[in-house]
């Protein structure tokens, strides 16, 4: 019986500590939130309290006592509110990075899918140009053949890995293998003409995006154009960005310039990639024509 009363009491013990444990936070965190104004009136109600019923000391010391607790427990609120902030704009800063990433793979998509619709069209072309000039002239044939074995060399790394950046000087090695190919089929119609230091050959570039502008310049300015033209391809570096342009002087911009889904996938993808630090530029040429220009960070491989 004894020891069932002493753990009967040692269980009432428990409860009334817990309890008192329970009212003590509820007290302390009651002090964080209420306003100075008043609990300094508390206090001071306190202190005539403790005057009418004979214990003043006690009194002003309990009122201390709860202005140093209010200081402690204001302390831990804001600390817990800067902690509880630090976690949401740590999560906030975790959903943006994912939409970011989600973004950018779309855009990745969205030129894999660009680039799955130009190439068999491009590559049908091509072949079917071949096997004409097998026929009228064998050596154009050949030529044509080793200009698309470039190109096919040159992205097979693009379409097996999906990079989003290499060099410049790899992006312009394809490029230069589709014009060999497109003068072979325009001939005296289609002039190439490159101006792209070789220092500036192992900058960072996007890839794909040379070659859109160059199928562009052909597509919309010079095929329409009966005596053709010139296509100039430049890149230089100002003030730490890197500018590589692709100028033509074909027919001009269409009714809506750069509305067409290769435009619009450059600009999403170089918004992905480098925000507001890149940009596409398009310009009528005064001597007739369009200049588009790839602007962004300028960055070595």
């Amino acid at each position: 019986m004894d020891r069932q009363k002493h753990a009967e009491a040692l269980a009432g013990i428990d409860l009334v500590s817990h309890k008192a444990s329970i009212y003590w936070w509820l007290f302390f965190d009651w002090l964080a939130i209420v306003g100075w104004g008043r609990l300094l009136l508390i206090c001071f109600l306190g202190l005539i309290m403790g005057g009418i019923i004979g214990v003043p000391v006690l009194a002003f010391f309990l009122g201390v006592t709860v202005c140093i607790v209010k200081i402690v427990a204001g302390g831990k609120r804001r600390a817990d509110q800067r902690a509880d902030a630090a976690v949401v704009r740590s999560q906030q800063a975790e959903e943006l990075a994912e939409v970011e990433a989600l973004q950018r793979q779309l855009a990745e998509a969205r030129m894999g899918a660009l680039q799955a619709q130009i190439e068999p069209h491009f590559l049908f072309n091509t072949l079917s140009s071949v096997c004409q000039l097998m026929e009228t002239a064998p050596e154009r044939a050949l030529l044509m053949q080793k200009a698309l074995i470039r190109y096919l060399r040159s992205s097979l790394p693009e379409w097996r890995e999906s990079p989003a950046e290499t060099s410049l000087g790899q992006q312009l090695e394809l490029s230069r293998a589709y014009l060999d190919i497109m003068q072979l089929r325009m001939e005296d119609r289609l002039r190439v003409r490159l101006e792209v230091p070789e220092s500036l050959l192992d900058a960072r570039f996007p890839v794909m995006m040379l070659q859109t502008l160059v199928e562009n310049a052909i597509k919309h300015g010079l095929e329409p154009k009966a005596e053709g033209g010139e296509i100039v391809i430049g890149a230089k570096v100002l003030t730490g960005e890197l500018l590589v342009a692709v100028s033509d002087s074909g027919v001009g911009f269409p009714e809506q310039p750069g509305q067409g889904l290769g435009l619009s996938n450059i600009r999403e993808r170089l918004a992905m990639l480098h925000g507001e630090r890149a940009q596409l530029l398009l310009e009528v040429l005064p001597e007739g024509g369009t200049r588009a220009t790839i602007g962004l960070p300028f960055a070595l491989v």
